[in-house]
């Protein structure tokens, strides 16, 4: 299928000076009510009816990870959970969960459906890259005058402070790096060779530090861009409702440093005789592998229960050679270690435990109507957990991106064998991204650099999660754990003690 150029009325519909957030959004759909089936509070049920109004829109388009809830009144919670009455009743839930779980394929997007729901898209990524480069790139005619500042209205630049210095950088320098052909100017145009696709709190800032320093990598200026689940949809924090969408040219434009340098060293093997480049671009963020949770506000959900279309569909369709690693731990740890970043005040042990049995509530009445795929995107549902259970369910995202995705574009670590042997991971990168061989020095330089983004003190000191709660968490992860172990062919993924790399 060939893409031709979009026409003005087209291309105006993502104009950056369109400021106000979409109005069409003003009344999303109200989701199916839930069917709680074990005794929710008075205060507890007006908050969940209070989210599923249309009056907390802002609210609803991506987990507000663990923030205070004023709804929220510890005190009236009805269950004692020391107790052996209320330990059996949450045993109960965690087996009523379990007994659910299934593992079905999913319904895959025709090619058309994609174009038509996001044709600006198409239009401004080619079908083709250059020949000769290992990176996927394409030159792009320069629209307007050319001594104008290209990233004057990137909504990056300008909601970013530390993108600033580069995207001044760029604009005193892009001029030299437009090529004339033909009487007409054009830019080069670079995508990710690679993405780190998630989760979070499983090493991704460690892992992407580390792979910056080889010589022959690039990065975006922002480590988490979260443009294909977030931004192109115009939602910067989730507190703040929706803003201008940002278009695909401003996530481009994020590349423009590296994509520089793509075509210096092009231009400099061609004047040797060799038109190649082994430069190559990643983008780290850990929101791409799991956060489809803006899907119901922007595409047709009128008769799905679960999303028409995934982050994936749409990268597959315009990269089908893209590269992509996840680097997981178990996701008992990863959820008390989301709990502890990302909580406000309060913090402890007890409330983790508390918060844990709130959500398995949830998952479990989510279950009596929809299935495990439905009730893990449902946005509604994802906001209302006082933890996110649902990112945790890895095998539950792991299929549905090799449901596009040949098994030999997705690389899967574990966080656990990374801390251990650091210099071994990182030659399982080094080799999955076909880069070449790197002196002592180097290796050295990035297998032995300190740690990124580690526990804070203050979090340390509220010591490990209660002995009930990680028993809990570990039967309900289970499951998911052995299905992944069985999928990737490593019982590591098991996360017990008995469990080796097979």
């Amino acid at each position: 299928m060939v893409y031709a150029p979009m026409g003005v009325s087209a291309v105006l519909e993502v104009q950056r000076d369109a400021q106000q957030p979409w109005a069409f959004l003003s009344c999303p759909r109200r989701p199916k009510l839930y069917s709680f089936l074990f005794g929710f509070t008075v205060v507890f049920l007006i908050m969940a009816s209070y989210f599923l109004s249309s009056e907390r829109k802002g609210l609803l388009l991506t987990p507000s990870p663990y923030r205070d809830d004023p709804f929220v009144i510890p005190a009236t919670l009805p269950f004692n959970l020391s107790s052996i009455r209320d330990y059996a009743h949450i045993r109960q839930v965690v087996h009523q969960i379990v007994s659910k779980v299934e593992f079905s394929h999913r319904k895959l997007p025709e090619l058309d459906n994609l174009v038509h729901n996001e044709p600006h898209l198409f239009s401004v990524i080619p079908r083709h890259f250059l020949p000769g480069l290992k990176n996927p790139c394409w030159y792009e005619q320069l629209q307007g005058n050319v001594s104008a500042n290209p990233y004057q209205k990137n909504l990056y630049a300008r909601y970013s402070r530390q993108s600033h210095a580069v995207f001044d950088f760029l604009r005193r320098s892009f001029r030299k790096h437009l090529q004339l052909h033909k009487g007409k100017f054009y830019r080069i145009r670079c995508l990710p060779y690679f993405y780190i696709i998630g989760q979070p709190k499983c090493g991704t800032t460690d892992l992407y530090d580390r792979l910056r320093l080889h010589p022959d990598v690039r990065v975006t200026t922002l480590k988490e861009p979260h443009w294909w689940t977030r931004k192109r949809f115009g939602i910067i924090r989730p507190s703040e409702g929706l803003h201008a969408r940002y278009p695909v040219e401003d996530y481009l434009d994020l590349f423009d440093l590296p994509a520089h340098q793509i075509q210096d060293q092009l231009l400099a093997n061609i004047t040797g005789g060799s038109a190649q480049s082994t430069i190559i671009i990643g983008e780290a963020s850990a929101s791409t592998m799991w956060d489809n949770n803006a899907w119901a506000y922007f595409y047709d959900n009128s008769t799905e229960a679960e999303p028409p279309f995934l982050i994936q569909d749409f990268i597959h369709a315009l990269q089908p050679e893209a590269q992509f690693i996840a680097i997981l731990r178990d996701p008992v740890e990863r959820l008390y270690s989301d709990y502890l970043y990302f909580g406000m005040s309060n913090k402890s042990s007890e409330d983790f435990h508390e918060k844990v049995w709130e959500s398995l509530q949830l998952f479990d009445a989510c279950l009596q109507d929809f299935s495990i795929r439905a009730c893990v995107y449902n946005s509604t549902f994802n906001n209302a957990m006082p933890v996110r259970l649902q990112v945790g369910l890895y095998i539950m995202y792991i299929l549905d991106w090799l449901s596009v995705f040949g098994r030999d574009q997705l690389l899967v670590l574990r966080l656990e064998d990374h801390a251990a042997d650091r210099k071994v991971s990182m030659h399982k990168v080094f080799q999955f991204l076909h880069l070449g061989p790197l002196s002592e020095q180097k290796e050295a330089e990035i297998t032995k650099r300190p740690a990124s983004n580690t526990r804070k003190l203050a979090d340390k000191n509220l010591g490990p999660m209660l002995p009930l709660t990680r028993e809990i968490l570990t039967n309900f992860y289970a499951p998911f754990n052995r299905k992944l172990a069985t999928v990737l062919h490593d019982d590591s993924f098991l996360w017990n003690k008995n469990s080796s790399h097979t």
